[in-house]
């Protein structure tokens, strides 16, 4: 992708005053009013985002429930219509292609929704992965998504909707109407927070974007970027791609070896993540705080008291929830355990930090 393509809402967040940036192949917001100030507003009200620039992918014919099962580590063929989960796609060594949303459509219908920078790469190897006979289409540049994260979300999202979304549970969608405009509703999100995640034909996401802005806004909520994205999902411990795992890091070394099923059939990486398990974990995906001074960033060195590297940095911000320093990175064991003291090479000097439980907003019993 050579230029940045703009997303179908480019100029709300330009009328907006959003600060835009390249990111993934697209122009996006980065923040509007600072991006501490819209990472709290979603952990105490309301935020809107534009998600546009993530990947639709669509897989539908006969046998694609068991089809989709082989791609992936967690279970497809059990998944019911109207619901969806969070699964990795692993190469046969066990690493982590993406990390991924499949919605069950219809009995042989699938909607698989991919991070933004992997859209080309996921398309190619679903397509190569999967059955000659079942029918596979990218529709991301067709789709825009539009999310509302928060404690008042619902309200917002039920207002726009005139429906009761009190019976709609976590990771269950409906196809709906909004404003005459036929969307999915998924109750999902990336912040910790209750949320809903709006799917709609670009050309309509104008509309759909001015009925939830005004309906946020008028309670007081705000509009979100990337920034406060990055730093929402990183207090709940949940993976960037890229970041924190890649084809280079497993599901169990990262911490979401619930999502990988080794009591189903065969998938692929099936065999690498069973050996892994058999053998014991050698690091793992940890969080920590930082005692000293300094932000940790990504590649960032870590190690212990006798100076010896222990790991390496994959997420690290300012938290706004505990007013503190906070990363992620891959820890070799036992240094993962919690309340050890580890130090991050910060501009080449040792920092002190700790491990500490995680999602991090159990530190201040948010979560």
């Amino acid at each position: 992708m050579n230029k940045a393509i703009k997303t179908p809402l480019y100029d709300k967040h330009v009328s907006l005053g959003g600060k835009m940036v390249e990111f993934a192949g697209f122009f996006m917001p980065v923040q509007y009013s600072g991006i501490i100030d819209e990472h709290l507003t979603v952990r105490e009200n309301a935020g809107i985002f534009d998600l546009s620039h993530m990947g639709e992918v669509y897989v539908s014919g006969k046998g694609a429930p068991a089809a989709l099962d082989k791609l992936v580590t967690n279970n497809v063929d059990k998944l019911k219509l109207g619901k969806a989960l969070y699964t990795p796609i692993c190469t046969p060594e066990g690493g982590i292609v993406d990390d991924i949303l499949v919605y069950r459509d219809a009995d042989e219908k699938y909607m698989l929704v991919v991070n933004a920078t992997n859209v080309q790469k996921d398309y190619a190897w679903i397509k190569g992965h999967l059955p000659k006979g079942l029918k596979v289409e990218d529709k991301s540049l067709e789709t825009a998504l539009i999310a509302v994260q928060g404690p008042q979300s619902e309200t917002v999202v039920s207002e726009a909707l005139s429906e009761d979304l009190g019976e709609l549970r976590y990771y269950e969608f409906r196809f709906s109407v909004l404003d005459g405009i036929p969307v999915r509703l998924s109750r999902t999100g990336y912040t910790g927070e209750d949320g809903f995640e709006v799917y709609v034909d670009g050309e309509r996401a104008g509309e759909v974007w001015d009925v939830l802005f005004e309906l946020t806004t008028a309670i007081g909520g705000v509009p979100v970027g990337l920034g406060a994205r990055d730093t929402l999902r990183l207090e709940m411990k949940y993976c960037l791609y890229g970041n924190d795992i890649d084809e280079h890091t497993t599901p169990l070394e990262a911490g979401i070896g619930w999502t990988v099923k080794l009591d189903k059939g065969d998938f692929i990486g099936k065999g690498a993540l069973v050996e892994q398990k058999g053998e014991g974990l050698k690091r793992r995906l940890s969080g920590f705080v930082m005692v000293d001074p300094g932000i940790p960033r990504h590649g960032y060195t870590i190690i212990n008291v006798d100076e010896k590297n222990i790991g390496r940095v994959t997420s690290g911000s300012y938290s706004p929830s505990l007013r503190a320093n906070i990363g992620l990175g891959y820890l070799d064991l036992p240094h993962d355990q919690v309340g050890t003291e580890i130090f991050v090479t910060v501009r080449d000097k040792p920092r002190l930090a700790r491990v500490v439980e995680t999602p991090f907003l159990k530190l201040i019993g948010g979560k």
